[in-house]
């Protein structure tokens, strides 16, 4: 029994046997080298970690900006339907977190966002980004519907656009028409220097104006030492 007992604490948990963050090509290879040497050093080393053995990485930070239309409040209440991909309330100041983890089956990333409130109890927002599609990033957000992201780099910052959103029910993956989309989303990764960086998301309709719009400060957060 006693040698049971010394065989057992000397097995380390799941996360002290995890392997070491590797590198990540596959957002290099969607900008091209171009784009990649066109991007801070510190937003190049975000993007080009890819996580294994079920580590996580996390951001920590605070709303700082966030409008939202008419339009855009009540697309925001509609959108809970399927999971709530939208923020749902305006309040600035107030945590956020972000937390990263890489889908073991597919190898695309689960991302989960919460918001805090002044009131109620914090959003949580999940999704999941695949390096798949004619645009070879989607992103799922809820009940099958799915967005085709183009990824560009423009002001040294680095662009998550819209291209499409679709269906995918049943093995079959049907595209939206335009009329039916409720208008462009546009996700900016700005660094701020200092481990800092600004997520901005924008989202706009042609005939409608601005509808969201909101930014978020994060730093990364080290994981405790083992």
């Amino acid at each position: 029994m006693e040698e049971a007992r010394s065989e057992a604490r000397v097995v380390p948990f799941p996360s002290a046997r995890a392997s070491s963050p590797a590198v990540d090509l596959r957002f290099r290879r969607l900008i091209g080298e171009a784009g990649w040497a066109a991007l801070p050093p510190a937003v190049r080393a975000r993007f080009a970690k890819r996580l294994g053995g079920g580590r996580t990485v996390l951001y920590a930070g605070e709303i700082v900006e966030c409008r939202m239309s008419r339009i855009g409040r009540l697309l925001a209440g509609l959108a809970r339907a399927i999971g709530g991909p939208l923020p749902v309330s305006r309040d600035i100041w107030v945590p956020a977190a972000v937390s990263v983890t890489e889908d073991p089956a597919s190898g695309g990333q689960f991302w989960t966002r919460i918001y805090g409130r002044r009131r109620g109890f914090p959003q949580v927002i999940h999704s999941i980004k695949r390096f798949a599609g004619p645009t070879g990033l989607e992103e799922y957000i809820g009940s099958g519907i799915g967005i085709a992201l183009r990824v560009e780099v423009e002001g040294g910052a680095l662009h998550f656009l819209s291209d499409h959103y679709f269906l995918s029910l049943f093995g079959r993956r049907l595209r939206l028409p335009r009329w039916l989309e409720p208008g462009r989303m546009r996700v900016s990764h700005i660094d701020c220097n200092h481990g800092w960086f600004a997520f901005v998301l924008k989202v706009g309709h042609p005939l409608l104006g601005e509808l969201v719009s909101q930014t978020v400060l994060f730093r990364e957060r080290a994981e405790p030492e083992e």
